[in-house]
């Protein structure tokens, strides 16, 4: 992702995609003490009202700053921002893979390139129908698989369509990084300036805060209970329970708790999943060697060892 400038005027004048730093973000951080590490809140149907929410911020040693919020109210807007010059880490609060089970199932591959050119060969309308279509003559219970590490953290499946319609936004966003030819630790190869990461909020939210509810897109639901606990959640990361869970001393600006959608606490814990796994990698850049990844992995310091214990 660019800078925060840059959010909206996609590449800089005489950029190419692609072009920048080589190395990995992490590795650039250790060589210049800095990297920039980005926070992204995604909808599959972005627009003024409901934009991609994207934390701007930067890594130095174990401190992460974040310093801007940027929303971006199209998919245009967020494919040019994925082409500017890196190095830079992301995590996107979308799922970047589906279950073996449903894979194995349906027939479709679980190599991740293929699978993500797959996707981006289908229409939204044929993506849909196919994942209709699985279901309608499985029992219920096993109509919707979830990945074998997610149980326990909150987490719907990857195919859910309705409610938090994660299955689309995996649909539009997941081609869209395989253009861009990002690099996808663990599951391909591309671009190693720019890296991007599967980053699920929720998991750390919860980890912070328990099950307290801290926002909603409905008015009704944008209660005052709401509003404090993103103030504790607010507390709890940028104190001593995020430095713990995290191994980073963090700081966000105080008024993204006056987001009553959460998209901009959403965003900055996504930043922050990111900039753990950035470190993580540049410290063990072995970890994920002899993992089965076909199901992916989740920049998260809870969700990350119950792939290591498989």
């Amino acid at each position: 992702m660019p800078h925060d400038h840059e959010l909206r005027q996609g590449l800089p004048e005489g950029a190419e995609p692609g072009q920048g730093d080589h190395g990995h973000p992490a590795a650039d951080a250790g060589a210049r003490g800095l990297t920039r590490v980005y926070g992204v809140d995604f909808t599959s149907a972005p627009s003024r009202r409901k934009p991609i929410a994207v934390a701007v911020g930067r890594l130095e040693g174990d401190r992460l700053t974040l310093t801007a919020l940027e929303r971006l109210p199209s998919l245009d807007l967020f494919d040019r921002a994925l082409r500017v010059a890196g190095p830079w880490v992301a995590g996107f609060d979308l799922p970047f893979t589906q279950s073996r089970t449903f894979l194995d199932n349906i027939g479709w591959e679980r190599d991740w390139p293929a699978f993500a050119d797959r996707l981006g060969r289908m229409t939204r309308a044929e993506f849909r129908a196919a994942l209709e279509r699985y279901k309608a003559d499985r029992a219920p219970g096993d109509r919707e698989h979830a990945r074998g590490y997610e149980k326990g953290t909150g987490a719907v499946s990857p195919q859910k369509l309705h409610g938090v319609p994660v299955a689309l936004m995996q649909f539009e966003a997941v081609p869209r990084l395989r253009r861009a030819g990002v690099q996808v630790p663990g599951l391909c190869e591309g671009d190693p300036s720019r890296v991007a990461l599967e980053a699920y909020p929720g998991v750390a939210a919860r980890a912070l805060i328990g099950r307290d509810p801290y926002k909603s897109d409905e008015r009704a639901k944008q209660t005052p209970d709401r509003a404090e606990a993103r103030r504790r959640l607010l507390a709890c990361l940028t104190g001593e329970p995020g430095r713990v869970r995290f191994g980073l001393r963090i700081a966000v600006p105080s008024d993204w708790t006056e987001d009553p959608s959460g998209d901009a606490l959403d965003a900055a814990l996504c930043a922050v999943q990111a900039a753990w796994a950035c470190r993580l990698l540049r410290d063990e850049p072995g970890r994920l060697q002899g993992l089965d990844l076909s199901e992916g992995w989740i920049a998260d310091p809870d969700v990350l060892p119950r792939l290591l214990s498989r």
